[in-house]
């Protein structure tokens, strides 16, 4: 375990259980909120609060952030009373937000005027990899600020890979997000097509999960998609978000993802009816209304 303090900045769903593994793991941890009183559960691990993110930058060693998307880092880092107001020459960000390539790149340029590196560390492996710390991270920035970032990131993930320069690791995140939108959809209509041919569902996923269509959805989101109940674990909105920014990375390189164009429509119509914050396993419900079962 490194000995340096480490602060914390955004105590969401993800946020705060990545923070209580840091502390857990024996860091000294000072957190900020947007909004006070989140993650009661922290007092009790001996983390500190801070009332701005400047006051974290003050006194603490190694930043991490774990926010929603792009405007919400820039506040976080560059806004009133942000992280630029309190960072001194030596300092690490570490930006485990999802987040769009080209402005991570710009915020590291900013920070470097301070004197200070950030990696970007984007994660996947959803609330449970964030209960569990074995989250799966992707890494972009200088190898010297990846290796200082490492013992941080072991607190929280369990394959934590540098794959690049800054922006690298939320290049990879876009990748993640587009293979995961079709795993899901593919899913999703496996498990409606087995409904409606009149089989033993539970069975067939336990058939399948033996062969090559075995995958960490069919095991972990099919008796979801098969009850029609999809609590929380990674948002719809969120994932919609991911997708907008891979879907721009595509544009921008040339390249057509069909499948997770029609993934964020499926999304965006799910947000129109209120599911906003359904598990992302909900684009099960989509399929299943056009199959004609409840969704």
């Amino acid at each position: 375990m490194s000995g340096e303090r480490v602060g914390f900045l955004g105590l969401g769903t993800m946020g705060a259980a990545m923070a209580a593994n840091l502390a857990r793991a024996g860091f000294a941890v000072t957190a900020w909120n947007r909004s006070p009183g989140r993650a009661p559960e922290l007092d009790a691990l001996g983390v500190s609060r801070a009332a701005a993110p400047a006051d974290v930058a003050k006194s603490t060693d190694v930043l991490v952030i774990c926010v929603s998307d792009t405007p919400d880092v820039e506040a976080v880092l560059f806004g009133p009373d942000g992280v630029a107001s309190g960072i001194r020459a030596g300092q690490l960000v570490i930006d485990c937000s999802t987040i769009a390539p080209s402005a991570t790149r710009d915020f590291g340029a900013r920070l470097g005027a301070f004197g200070v590196d950030l990696v970007d560390a984007p994660v996947s492996g959803g609330s449970e990899g964030a209960l569990k710390a074995t989250l799966t991270i992707f890494c972009g920035g200088r190898t010297e600020a990846v290796a200082r970032a490492r013992p941080v990131l072991a607190a929280m993930g369990r394959t934590i890979t540098h794959v690049g320069p800054s922006g690298s690791g939320q290049a990879v995140k876009a990748v993640n997000q587009v293979i995961l939108a079709g795993t899901y959809v593919g899913v999703a209509e496996g498990i409606v097509l087995a409904i409606k041919a009149g089989l033993d569902v539970g069975q067939v996923v336990d058939a399948l999960g033996g062969g090559a269509a075995q995958s960490w959805v069919l095991a972990n989101r099919s008796a979801r998609m098969i009850a029609n109940d999809y609590p929380l674990g990674f948002k719809v909105e969120l994932h919609r978000k991911d997708l907008a920014i891979a879907l721009e990375l595509a544009r921008e390189m040339g390249v057509e993802l069909p499948v997770a164009k029609l993934t964020s429509e499926f999304e965006t119509e799910l947000m129109a009816d209120g599911h906003a914050e359904d598990d992302m396993s909900a684009v099960a419900r989509v399929i299943r209304r056009r199959s004609g079962l409840p969704g």
